[in-house]
């Protein structure tokens, strides 16, 4: 019989959000991976059991997301020969845009750190959970695994020393995300991006994304709304995305403050001032890609401020 242990929950995450490639991300309250760790019986940590991957997940802990955020940890506190067992339940979609990598990576660390009673906060294991992520995408970034273990809405200043800011969130944001079922890799995802751009359209970004951080303070939805749009990277991957552009344009003439591609894709989000645009975007999302015989899921949701829970 297994030894009791805990569960953790750690959320999916929408990042760049428009205007901050690689530097911005808010959580979602769903969906999102759940961990549980539990005390072993032999020494060090092992992935006994996945769920919800398909096989798709290695069991090796050097290789897996959550396996290896978590021993990180365990090698920071001098306890990497602790016999701990871990189980991974994927609740979320490989490849879908929605940090999954970032979800079981932030669950996995936030799990032996809350079993262990290390008394590190959430930002003092953000990087393990960031260099858990990278397994998967090659990347140091904490877009996504930064709002996924911490909450809200953060923006990255400088992602290699983690210096890291929750943003302002105003009254009755909210988000729609839409997850058309095809899979797009952020490893290939980020290979077709051009290393160079133009100047112009830089200093433009610029001003979308100051002004961006500033309606979130101000709780000015009409700035934040002309502010998100995204020069540089979504005239890139748009093409990757079924019915892209035909979804923007549904989702704007609905009252989103802004649309755009989550992530790497092919997810896509709107931010909404209000339920009842969120609610209608949804299901107008619904209707669009069932008639193109594409299937898709769609969530509803506020930004997350909590992050990854133990329940």
């Amino acid at each position: 019989m297994a030894k009791p242990g805990i569960k953790v929950f750690a959320p999916a995450s929408v990042a760049n959000v428009a205007v901050g490639f690689d530097i911005l991300g808010f959580a979602l309250e769903k969906p999102g991976d759940e961990i549980i760790i539990r005390e072993g019986s032999k020494p060090g940590l092992v992935i006994t059991e996945i769920q919800g991957a398909g096989g798709k997940l290695p069991y090796d802990i050097m290789k897996n997301t959550a396996g290896y955020a978590a021993y990180r940890l365990l090698e920071h506190i001098g306890e990497t020969d602790r016999p701990l067992e871990m189980e991974i339940h994927k609740k979320m979609p490989f490849g879908s845009g929605l940090g999954s990598s970032a979800a079981s990576a932030a669950g996995g660390v936030f799990a032996v750190n809350e079993l262990l009673h290390t008394g590190l906060s959430k930002y003092d294991i953000l990087r393990f959970a960031v260099e858990g992520e990278q397994i998967a995408d090659g990347a140091f970034h904490a877009d996504n695994v930064g709002p996924s273990l911490m909450g809200g809405m953060l923006l990255i200043r400088d992602n290699e020393t983690l210096d890291v800011k929750k943003l302002h969130i105003p009254h009755g944001l909210n988000a729609v995300v839409i997850y058309p079922h095809v899979e797009v890799l952020t490893r290939e995802s980020r290979g077709i991006l051009k290393s160079e751009v133009s100047f112009k359209d830089v200093v433009r970004q610029n001003g979308n994304l100051g002004a961006f951080v500033a309606g979130m303070y101000t709780s000015d939805f009409g700035l934040i709304s002309r502010s998100l749009q995204d020069l540089l990277v979504e005239p890139q991957r748009a093409h990757l995305i079924p019915h892209f552009y035909e979804m923007k344009d549904i989702a704007l003439k609905a009252g989103a403050l802004g649309f755009s591609i989550s992530g790497a894709g092919p997810s896509m989000f709107a931010l909404c001032d209000n339920t009842g645009i969120a609610e209608e975007i949804s299901v107008l999302a619904e209707k669009l890609y069932q008639i193109k015989k594409v299937p898709v899921t769609t969530y509803r949701s506020k930004i997350n401020h909590e992050g990854a829970v133990r329940f």
